[in-house]
């Protein structure tokens, strides 16, 4: 695949353009027997009759491994014990290991409801053949952003210095770790295989921070809401670095439920995500949690330049 280079902007009218020129020089397969295209479906979840008698004994729910084990612990129980107490049936918080558990789990049905990132929503869709949905957003997933970090002090000023340097990735899975960080090193002109010294692939976003830190790679790419939370901790490695470049802003982040489960459930559970008030300290801690502002229904098509973009950076094929 050749690379085509396009200026890029901070608006998100940039990426979809990048995305559309990237995505054409990229000869696409037919879908065959694939799922319809996973940026759409986003539909919220419409309430059906009482359809209660049908709800499963209890609802099984992960997230993607993209923090330190012990803090995705607290975060998604606290989740699970608040819908437990609104929805009505028990929630139970069942970690996975890797990006690819996660999808796997709620394609094979051992699993209800997932917090993915927009490029793991976009393979748990297209996993599942079209059976799962996004349920609720972060308002901040909507205008969502990677940064590039360096340590303090290097001589690193613009992607083009990264040429000839070692850089850290985040999981392969990542969209704010890999997949746009991956793309928008394209839309620059930049092959990580050819152009950098050494690639790697981190664990997590607090990984990347720490190898950047520790001098293991000269420079690496994360979350904004996960470098703005280590940054903020007194004391913390992030404050040996710095970011160097934000990307244009993209949707990410969202909760995805089976749809083979009952419509009043789904609607259920979306209005646990978005009727949680900020006013109110309990409602707030669980927003904290997620480094979040407020949830909100998810917009009809709104990953459909996610799915586009994995297409254009090879992650994505039919």
């Amino acid at each position: 695949m050749s690379l085509v280079t396009v200026s890029v902007s901070i608006t998100r009218r940039a990426f979809s353009a990048a995305v559309l020129t990237l995505a054409a020089a990229i000869p696409l397969a037919g879908c065959g027997d694939k799922p319809a295209p996973a940026g759409g479906g986003s539909e919220a979840p419409k309430p059906a009759g009482d359809d209660r008698a049908s709800w499963p004994a209890k609802v099984r729910m992960t997230c993607i491994p993209d923090g330190k084990a012990e803090d995705l612990k607290k975060v998604h129980e606290a989740f699970a014990a608040h819908l437990t107490k609104t929805v009505g049936i028990p929630f139970e918080y069942q970690p996975v290991t890797d990006y690819n558990g996660s999808v796997t789990g709620l394609a094979s049905k051992q699993l209800e409801l997932v917090w993915y990132g927009g490029y793991t929503s976009v393979q748990a869709i297209r996993e599942s053949s079209g059976n799962a949905e996004r349920v609720a957003t972060r308002a901040e997933d909507l205008k969502f952003k990677s940064v590039f970090i360096k340590p303090k002090g290097s001589a690193i000023a613009s992607l083009a210095d990264l040429k000839g340097k070692t850089f850290t990735f985040g999981s392969n899975s990542s969209t704010s770790g890999h997949l746009m960080p991956r793309f928008f090193l394209m839309t620059a002109g930049l092959d990580p295989a050819k152009d950098f010294a050494k690639t790697n692939h981190s664990k997590n976003h607090d990984e990347t921070i720490d190898l950047v830190a520790d001098g293991a790679v000269e420079a690496g790419a994360l979350n904004y809401l996960s470098w703005e939370k280590r940054k903020a901790k007194e004391g913390d490695k992030a404050l040996k670095c710095e970011v160097f470049h934000t990307t244009p802003e993209y949707v990410d982040y969202c909760w995805v439920m089976r749809k083979d489960l009952p419509a009043g459930l789904r609607a259920a559970v979306a209005k646990a995500f978005t009727s949680l008030d900020p006013a109110k300290p309990e409602d707030k801690a669980l927003l904290d949690g997620h480094k979040a502002s407020k949830y909100v229904a998810c917009p009809e098509g709104g990953w459909a330049d996610i799915e586009a973009a994995a297409r254009a950076a090879g992650m994505l094929k039919d």
